[in-house]
């Protein structure tokens, strides 16, 4: 396959960044996206210019690195991770352009890098439990529900990878914070800051920069782990329960 791709370049945070196009070739069907650009880098530092750089670890669709802006879709025209994002989505002679997220609260640090700490400090504020467990318990020590159990599992498989707020027209972190509060609280050992957890991850969120959520779908859409939109339903139900709480 021969492809053009038009690449964002930007040299700093600080830095001016515009559209860069390249011509590549002998790509095969089989390769990942990220492969494909390794090839790319290849090819430009043989030639003695600056490699495209962009975030990536695993390349197993487990860490949520890979962050990329495909042709206007966030991870690209299939609903995964960059990283199991396949050349065979594309044809021969095809012009790719390829961008970092664009929202306010993911700052570019270089060319396709943004700055994504703003989800860990989100985390930080409350996405996790605090009380002293000691030792892993016996399995059955805490009997769940197997309806919580399956909410909890299908709210722990979001991966951070920021496509939801890359997708959203208003750069909105709903989905991302909403998986968090709603994975711990439904279990039982999340219930002692359920009120705290939501209240203040929902406000970090604010403080962050994010914008604000109306429900346009776009977030669920662009999940590659498929994190239902009714998340977000979820927690804004927790949020309005946690609040009346406080005030009383």
């Amino acid at each position: 396959m021969k492809l053009t791709l038009r690449v964002w370049r930007q040299k700093n945070a600080d830095a001016e960044g515009a559209m860069s196009t390249y011509e590549v070739d002998g790509v095969s069907p089989d390769m990942s996206f990220l492969e494909m650009l390794d090839v790319l880098n290849e090819r430009l530092i043989l030639s003695g210019e600056e490699p495209v750089a962009f975030d990536h670890d695993c390349r197993e669709g487990i860490c949520g690195a890979c962050s990329l802006v495909i042709n206007g879709d966030a991870h690209g025209p299939e609903r995964t991770t960059t990283c199991q994002l396949h050349m065979r989505s594309f044809r021969d002679g095809d012009t790719i352009d390829i961008e970092p997220w664009r929202a306010s609260a993911f700052p570019v640090i270089k060319d396709l890098v943004v700055d994504r700490s703003a989800f860990d400090r989100i985390i930080q504020a409350g996405g996790y439990v605090t009380a002293p467990t000691g030792s892993a318990p016996e399995a059955h020590a805490t009997p769940v529900p197997k309806a919580d159990a399956d909410l909890a599992f299908e709210h722990a498989e979001c991966i951070g990878c920021g496509a939801c707020v890359a997708a959203c027209p208003n750069g909105a972190a709903m989905l991302f914070t909403s998986a968090k509060v709603n994975h711990l609280n439904v279990l039982p050992q999340g219930a002692p800051e359920r009120e705290t957890r939501v209240l203040d991850m929902v406000a970090q969120m604010d403080a962050e920069g994010f914008g604000g959520c109306t429900l346009t779908g776009e977030c669920a859409t662009a999940c590659p782990k498929g994190i239902p939109l009714m998340s977000i339903t979820s927690m804004n139900k927790e949020w309005l329960r946690a609040n009346r709480k406080v005030r009383r």
